[in-house]
């Protein structure tokens, strides 16, 4: 019943059949009725290209400028004096062999996983665990790094990636509902400069096919492509 009420209430607000610009959308998110928790703000983009080409493939790296506003709990794969220097950065949990083993025994209850390049030997033994929950680090992700420290503040900080999945579809999150709507359209306008910029040149045709904003127990917001103003 109380779903229900709130699936009301819901449909009060949001037209299913009209497209909304940015701030529209973000706008009608908020004016949503709330869960009991603070949701999640999350972007799917679908993209014109085809992620089995190996020259069309969309991924990098951004700092979101409210931050993402969780707690995003890290883990460092290093030896030596980078050791200290992640533990002193922050991460939550700092090691070598004794995370790699915990890893093969199925432990992956973490979001980022940085790593420094003498240890990338053994991490990608753990591809099969890593690889399908995202969490395999990469350089271009900036999570394989000799300046641990730097990948550690900067993911803290709001530094996430991005990357096509098979479906054409770049899924991402960008922010708490508890955001101001300039905070989350500054996150989301750098969020999508980005994955412009990240367009291959073997790319041709309508590049942004479709975009819509959702909220954890909330609605999907069709958004207008084609009134992004985006540079």
């Amino acid at each position: 019943m109380k779903l229900a009420k709130r699936q009301k209430k819901i449909n009060e607000v949001v037209d299913i059949s009209k497209k909304y610009s940015l701030k529209q959308a973000v706008e009608v998110l908020k004016k949503c009725p709330p869960a009991k928790f603070d949701e999640s703000i999350e972007l799917s983009l679908i993209l014109g290209v085809d992620p089995k080409k190996s020259d069309q493939q969309v991924r990098g790296t951004v700092s979101l400028p409210s931050g993402t506003g969780k707690s995003i709990r890290i883990v460092a794969l290093c030896k030596g004096d980078n050791v200290k220097k992640a533990t002193e950065a922050g991460a939550d949990h700092v090691g070598d062999t004794d995370i790699i083993a915990k890893i093969k025994g199925g432990w992956t209850d973490f979001d980022v996983l940085v790593v420094t390049p003498d240890m990338m030997r053994d991490v990608g033994k753990l591809g099969k665990i890593l690889g399908p929950r995202g969490l395999m680090p990469s350089p271009k992700g900036g999570t394989v790094t000799t300046d641990i420290a730097k990948a550690i503040d900067e993911v803290k900080k709001g530094k996430i990636e991005f990357k096509v999945d098979k479906n054409s579809v770049i899924n991402s999150f960008i922010g708490k509902l508890s955001f101001t709507v300039d905070q989350i359209m500054a996150n989301l306008e750098e969020l999508l400069s980005a994955i412009i910029k990240a367009k291959p040149s073997s790319s041709k045709g309508v590049y942004m096919k479709g975009l819509y904003l959702s909220t954890t127990m909330g609605p999907g917001i069709n958004i207008d492509v084609n009134a992004l103003n985006i540079n």
